[in-house]
């Protein structure tokens, strides 16, 4: 058996696979929402230092990851365990050498990578054009303004993925998101620009 095909299996058993789409979506949309606010928040303060933007940026990607990455693992383990135990209890059985002990096992930590990257991969993706400008690259736009863009078509994707999930329409969903994006930025503007 494959990795993939036990990781599968894995969370089949522990009936995990809407958590980790749920992660990956919910903490991708906090990573470009809080990229996209502090992207903002440069272009009000005026920042024209691209280092010192990367350097704050990056800072927040990192911890972001960092937190979804612990925070999910020591929930789970948590919750995995009680789950287990509930087994064992219902089938008075010791079930860690089993399929159901790995799955308590290792589920944990794949929900927190991908509770982790989700976040982080994300705003890497939204930083890339800041990266690009100050490695020299001439781009279409201001750079904090391609990041802007790339914030608010990543949150389009997500609002999609949202709407393909619940089997609603993709368009509404993504506009949904959109609509919260544009929302976040007017109340920076609104509460930072003064």
């Amino acid at each position: 058996m494959s990795l993939i095909e036990q990781g599968r299996l894995l969370l089949s058993i522990s009936r995990t696979s809407d958590i980790v789409r749920r992660y990956f979506v919910v903490n991708g949309f906090d990573g470009a929402l809080t990229m996209m606010g502090m992207i903002i928040g440069f272009m009000i303060s005026a920042t024209d230092d691209m280092s010192v933007i990367i350097s704050a940026c990056l800072g927040a990607a990192i911890a972001l990851g960092m937190s979804g990455l612990s925070s999910a693992y020591v929930s789970e383990v948590a919750e995995r365990k009680r789950e287990l135990v509930k087994l064992e209890e219902a089938m008075i059985a010791d079930l860690h050498q089993t399929a159901h002990g790995d799955a308590a096992r290792w589920v944990p930590l794949w929900i927190a990578l991908v509770n982790g990257a989700s976040p982080l991969f994300i705003s890497l993706l939204i930083l890339l054009p800041l990266w690009l400008a100050n490695a020299g690259l001439t781009l279409p736009l201001a750079p904090l303004y391609m990041s802007i863009i790339v914030a608010l078509v990543l949150i389009f994707l997500l609002g999609v993925l949202l709407g393909q999930i619940a089997g609603i329409s993709w368009l509404r969903s993504g506009i949904q998101t959109m609509l919260v994006a544009a929302i976040t930025a007017i109340l920076i503007y609104l509460l930072t620009g003064f």
